[in-house]
């Protein structure tokens, strides 16, 4: 009998982890992996933040602490910690009782969540989701596979190496009134460029007067630029403007807890009553895919943000993996400038968080990958974190001669 099955395309692998799978099985001892988007230390080797250590062994000899369901919306102190965190301590938009979260499995289930509810419920049928191009591959495959039409803005200008702000902005004013914008508040996945704070407010004021929906995807708050506070500015900025706004977070990153999957899907809306009818549709969307949220990450999270001891330190692992990021670029562009490497790099230095986009192209990527056993995505994207003092020169001289000579 034959398979109903037998018809069904294979789907491709995902990029990264063909990446880092290519990257495990070579031999060569100069291997450098720049394409996972985890933070590594100087050593090459993931990091448990120190406070996490703390966080685990709390809850270890916690007597009380046991292993039943979290609700369907997820652990509540984490929620609005989550929350607090992303707008601010003394956010308005908390205090008049307008913001409502949904723990969700990282930010990417953050992101599956509210383009689920937008499927659903937003009020402009058949609106689009525009999405930065380049952008994180996840946020294109999420929309489309909620049926949600999918369409790029311009944002890196492969010229300057920098934000290209008036394709942008032009994007937004031609898209129809009330389309979805997809932002990035801080750390821009790919390419490290971010817009300044004037540069938001034309946003901003554009976003506005079209009427678009504002959509937040942040993962990298306090990785970034090593403040909490700076990371939010964009965000927060809208909420004082009066946006009513979706806000993915990822603790991924910024906590280390990548295989935890601990996320939040902030809520801004124009009333406490509309905040209620949205987290009751979110949390019935949520009980048929997940039932609910897992506990551990959301713990560890929830007990930092929570006890000021804990959060102190907190900010200082991140600030710790932020210099570290810093120093890497500032190692790299010194090292290429030093080599007299043709073109400029002062985009190197210039762009934030753990990516930065390099402008290489394609093909000399491939000889990176074939030559020289450094293993970085096709568009020229890498990771920060995979430098260190010991590779930094050898990956240096192999972009010097590939930028030479392919």
């Amino acid at each position: 009998m034959a398979s109903i099955f037998e018809n069904v395309p294979g789907a491709p692998a995902d990029v990264i982890f063909a990446l880092t799978a290519a990257y495990k099985a070579d031999t060569d001892p100069k291997k450098v992996n720049l394409g996972v988007g985890a933070y590594r230390t100087e050593e090459g080797k993931p990091w448990v933040l120190p406070v996490v250590h703390k966080a685990d062994h709390i809850m270890v000899d916690d007597e009380n602490l046991d292993h039943e369901y979290l609700p369907i919306l997820g652990l509540e102190n984490f929620r609005k910690a989550s929350a607090k965190l992303i707008l601010g301590e003394n956010s308005k938009a908390i205090a008049e009782g307008r913001v409502g979260s949904a723990q969700c499995i990282s930010g990417t289930g953050a992101v599956y969540a509210g383009a689920h509810f937008l499927s659903k419920h937003y009020p402009f049928k058949g609106a689009a989701c525009y999405i930065s191009k380049p952008t994180w591959a996840n946020h294109r495959a999420i929309f489309e596979g909620v049926g949600i039409p999918v369409l790029e803005y311009p944002y890196w200008n492969p010229e300057t190496k920098g934000l290209d702000l008036k394709g942008m902005l032009g994007a937004m004013e031609a898209a129809p009134s009330g389309s979805i914008f997809l932002l990035h508040p801080c750390a821009h996945n790919p390419t490290g460029v971010d817009p300044t704070p004037d540069q938001w407010k034309q946003i901003a004021d554009v976003m506005e007067a079209r009427g678009h929906f504002t959509f937040f995807d942040t993962a990298y708050q306090g990785f970034a630029s090593g403040s909490l506070d700076k990371d939010a500015y964009s965000v927060r900025y809208f909420v004082e403007r009066g946006f009513e706004m979706f806000i993915a977070q990822s603790f991924s990153k910024n906590f280390g807890l990548y295989s935890e999957r601990a996320g939040n899907l902030t809520i801004v809306a124009k009333t406490p009553e509309i905040k209620n009818t949205i987290e009751s549709q979110i949390a019935k969307a949520q009980r048929a895919v997940i039932s609910n949220p897992p506990a551990y990450g959301s713990r560890v999270v929830s007990l930092v943000l929570n006890d000021e001891t804990l959060y102190k330190e907190w900010e200082e692992n991140l600030s710790s993996m932020a210099n570290r990021i810093i120093a890497m670029r500032q190692a790299l562009f010194d090292e290429l400038v030093a080599l007299g490497t043709p073109g400029t790099w002062n985009h190197i230095v210039d762009q934030i968080g753990m990516f930065s986009f390099t402008g290489l192209s394609t093909p000399q990527v491939k000889v990176l990958k074939e030559k020289y056993h450094c293993y970085l995505t096709d568009n020229g994207r890498i990771s920060m974190a995979g430098l260190n003092t010991k590779n930094v020169k050898y990956f240096a001289a192999a972009v010097d001669d590939v930028v030479r000579n392919v």
